[in-house]
């Protein structure tokens, strides 16, 4: 595949055999990132797991201290205060039966999915399709729950969920290049810690193998994973 003038010189700047210490590595993505619009810092971990088994399953949700500089979409499962309640808190769809109605004749127009307990009768007859997009309500992720305004509020927030893939590998936005470096650096250290606590059961020799970090339209570069997972540094 042709590399354009823009990643072609991007390239150049990055030595692909070397893994960068984090800060460095948000200084030269910030620099290189020329596109017109403000591009999102996406991260990527190599896991040494195997998803297909159960105890090597790796999945969760992290509040990010600067959000994800994306707006959210949020739909809700509720009936009465609960669907009051999800509205007020900013709420995108709230509904019930027409809700189900609306994403079973593919009206899938929502990035996040909450619902309350007495809602799953009707939200699980929807897992073949909510299931594969990676929207179905889950109790351990607090998209199940009583608390919807809670929950409407930290989807819209800057609470990233992270799921591995079948290849071991997780991928999720930590924020845009506009961000400072210090706002990209504590957000990276953040999703980095969650999944790190997160290590499954299953999980045998090395369970970081990879870190990288890329922008929208700029090459990854490979981080330091030592000092990458290392606890993240506050101003005195």
């Amino acid at each position: 595949m042709k590399k354009g003038k823009r990643l072609r010189s991007a390239l150049e700047s990055i030595d692909r055999a070397k893994s960068y210490e984090l800060g460095e590595a948000v200084r030269i993505i910030k620099s290189s990132a020329k596109a017109k619009f403000d591009e999102t810092v996406e991260l990527s971990m190599n896991l040494g797991v195997d998803p297909r088994h159960a105890d090597q399953m790796v999945r969760g949700v992290v509040d990010l201290p600067h959000g994800t500089g994306k707006p959210v979409r949020v739909a809700v499962f509720a009936k009465g205060d609960k669907a009051a309640e999800a509205q007020e808190a900013g709420a995108d769809i709230v509904g019930a039966e027409d809700l189900a109605a609306r994403i079973e004749q593919g009206q899938i127009d929502f990035d996040r999915c909450i619902a309350t307990p007495d809602m799953m009768p009707i939200v699980g007859k929807l897992g073949r399709v909510l299931g594969p997009r990676g929207l179905m309500p889950n109790p351990k992720l607090g998209s199940v729950t009583q608390d919807v305004a809670q929950a409407v509020r930290s989807a819209k927030g800057g609470q990233v969920e992270y799921r591995v893939e079948k290849a071991g590998i997780i991928h999720a936005g930590v924020g845009k290049v506009s961000f400072d470096e210090q706002a990209l650096a504590e957000n990276v250290r953040t999703l980095v810690g969650a999944v790190s606590r997160a290590k499954p059961s299953g999980a045998k020799g090395t369970y970081i193998k990879r870190i990288s970090l890329s922008s929208t339209m700029g090459p990854g570069i490979r981080l330091d994973v030592p000092s990458t997972v290392a606890p993240v540094e506050t101003g005195a």
